[in-house]
Parts: structure tokens; sequence; C-alpha cells
């Protein structure tokens, strides 16, 4: 007689964990979307959102059983509110995934957040080399500056540039760029004249500009973040510094896919190093960048719109890894070590780091079908991330 009640209570558990289950897998996965949508990086979160929502409507808003929900917050690229915003996701919207972040200053502020709550965190845009380093919790899929920036040191002394001067904006990925290019240029004997810092807030190049063009290196090396290399190029070319015999190198931010064609002829056989062009001509790339013009009004996916996409493939195929399931340190863990063909080439997400590892191009702007883009001409094969190597 004992044995039936029993025999009914363990029924009953074994509903109750089948039912808690099912609930699991009709919740829907949330994914915090914390980017600049206004001010001055709004180009970033605009870049960004687009290729989140094409990658959705290319793999579909249900993974593993999950209808997959992103919700785009507005952060204006400061630290202060994406701090707020990310808590508020966290504990009120209860996501399972943070992702975006803008700028280094708005990605080290939710860190903490991300460590406490458990939750994944996907870096799609900033690119200072510590980021991953400020919680286990933190996975790139963007670049890192000293990544794009050493490639630009080794190129530039084998075609005769002997004396720089450089010009960053004045934080973490201008100054980690300034360091690993400076470093590299010099290594390889060249002399860096001078180093110029500008405000990253609403900056002013034209007293920098004017002071590099007295100093008369052979080159000017830039850095400056997504949306602001078309003011370098215009006061660049408007102190008539290229006519000057000085040449205009950069990391692949400057000459930005996004702004290239309202720079003009003038910044026609500019050199930079980055690890996306919307001309990269391999076949999965070709469709990736006809898909997103045709969803967004002909506008043209930049290195920005490559960093959210395969953010979302990496998210996408931890669902799917974890059976759906969602937990935070599950996910994480089916994140690091995913190696895929993306658009911009092969890249993988170190399992140590979770930093990205992937091909660096050598690009000169050239003029193809009446318009203006980064044409790829070299290639350094799988660059991790110099800023971590021991």
């Amino acid at each position: 007689m004992q044995r039936r009640p029993f025999l009914q209570i363990a029924a009953l558990s074994a509903l109750a964990a089948t039912l808690s289950m099912a609930n699991a897998q009709t919740t829907p996965f949330k994914i915090g979307l914390i980017l600049p949508m206004t001010g001055q990086q709004a180009s970033t979160g605009r870049q960004i959102e687009a290729a989140v929502k094409l990658y959705i409507a290319q793999n579909g808003d249900t993974v593993a059983g999950r209808k997959i929900e992103v919700i785009v917050k507005d952060d204006v690229a400061t630290p202060d509110v994406t701090k707020r915003l990310a808590q508020e996701l966290v504990v009120n919207d209860k996501v399972n995934v943070l992702a975006g972040f803008g700028v280094t200053p708005a990605a080290l502020a939710a860190a903490p957040i991300a460590t406490q709550s458990k939750t994944p965190l996907v870096v799609m845009a900033a690119a200072t080399s510590s980021i991953t380093e400020a919680s286990p919790y933190i996975v790139r899929t963007s670049f890192t500056l000293p990544q794009v920036s050493v490639a630009m040191g080794d190129w530039a002394p084998k075609n005769g540039v002997k004396s720089v001067v450089t010009l960053v904006a004045d934080y973490g990925p201008g100054n980690d760029a300034e360091k690993f290019f400076s470093e590299r240029f010099q290594l390889n004997g060249g002399k860096v004249v001078d180093k110029l810092r500008v405000p990253l807030r609403n900056p002013d190049f034209a007293p920098f500009l004017q002071k590099v063009r007295d100093l008369k290196p052979d080159a000017l090396f830039v850095f400056v973040p997504s949306g602001a290399g078309a003011a370098v190029m215009k006061q660049f070319l408007e102190r008539g510094m290229d006519k000057a015999g000085i040449r205009l190198i950069a990391t692949g931010d400057v000459t930005d896919d996004d702004q290239l064609n309202d720079m003009g002829d003038g910044a026609l056989g500019v050199v930079t190093s980055h690890h996306y062009s919307a001309a990269h001509p391999s076949a999965m790339n070709k469709k990736f960048v006809e898909a997103f013009q045709k969803a967004n009004k002909n506008m043209r996916p930049n290195f920005m719109a490559m960093g959210g996409y395969d953010g979302m493939r990496v998210i996408y195929e931890a669902l799917k890894a974890t059976g759906g399931k969602g937990d935070g340190t599950a996910l994480l863990e089916k994140m690091k070590g995913q190696i895929f063909e993306s658009p911009r080439g092969q890249v993988l997400i170190d399992a140590q780091t979770r930093d990205i590892v992937q091909d660096v191009y050598l690009r000169k702007v050239e003029k193809k079908d009446g318009q203006l883009y980064n044409v790829e001409f070299d290639v350094i094969k799988a660059v991790k991330d110099p800023g971590k190597a021991k």
C-alpha cells in the first residue's frame, strides 16, 4: 500500500521536471544589445544593429526551441549609462547575453555586471587589447588595435616610410595603436618624430595636423574611432599635407567603408591595415555585402557590422550546443574555441583568451565601378592579439 503514493510522488516529480525544462525551452532567449545609437559614435550602433537583424533574418529567430528576442538600448557611448543599462537588462529583463559595446569605456563599465551575474558579454566593437581581461565572461568578435597596428608597423618601413608622426584618439584603443605601431616601426628601423593624442570627445584635428605639417615626416600614422575618419581625411587634404609629400597611413577605422565614398578622390592611394573590407573578394563576403545593402537602403557594411554579424553567429552556435538551456557559464564554454568561415575570412575564438584570432589585410583605397573601396593587396594569416603575447 506504501508503494503507490511513492510512485505517484515520483511521477509528479518527473512531470514537474519535464514541465520546468519545457518551460525553459519556451522562454524567449534574450540578448541585451547595448550600442551608441545617437551621438558621435552613432554609425557604430547603426551598423551593428543592422548586422544583427540581417543575421536573424537569414538564420531564423528560433534556436534550439528558443525564440530569440533582441532588446536594443542606446548608451550614447557613455560608460555610466552603459553600466545602468547593463544592470537593468540583467536584473529586470533577465537577458541571457549582453552584447554590443561601441567603445572601450562602455565595455569596461559593463564587465563587473557580467562577472557578478555570470552573463556572457559579447564585445562586437570595442578594441582595446585588455578588455577580455576585465571579466572571465567577455568574448570578443571584433578585433584589437594591436592586431592591426603591428601589420602597418611592418609594412611602412619596407615601403619608403622612414619617419612618422603618430596621431591617435586619447583613450584605450588609441594608446594601443600608438604603442604597438611605434614599437614595431622602430624595431624595423623607422623613426617616430612625435606622438600626438587628440581628445575622444569633439576632437579638433586642425592644430595637430598643422604641427605634423611643420615637422614634415614621411608619413602620418592615424587611429581614430569609427565615424571620425572623414573629418581627419578632410582636414588632412585641406592643409595640403598630401601635396607637401606627407603620406597618410592608418588603421582601417580611418577609411571606414561606411564613410569612404563621402571622402572623395583625395582618399585614393591611402594604405591601411585592418581585418575587414567590404571589397574582400570571397564568395561569402560578396553575398553578405549584397544582402546587407539590400536590407539597408544600399548602406555599405563596415567592420563594425562584421563584429555584430559574427557575434550573433557565436551566440547562436553556443545556444545550439547547449541544447537551448541558455545557462551563462555553459554558453560561455561553448563560445570558446569556435572556429568558422566568416565573410572576413577564417576566424577563431581563442579558448584561453576568449579573443578573436583572424587574418589582417593591407589595403589601398582604389576606385572600382565609380566607388571607393579598400582593396586588399596582402594578408597576414591567423593574427592573435599581440597585446596578450607573453
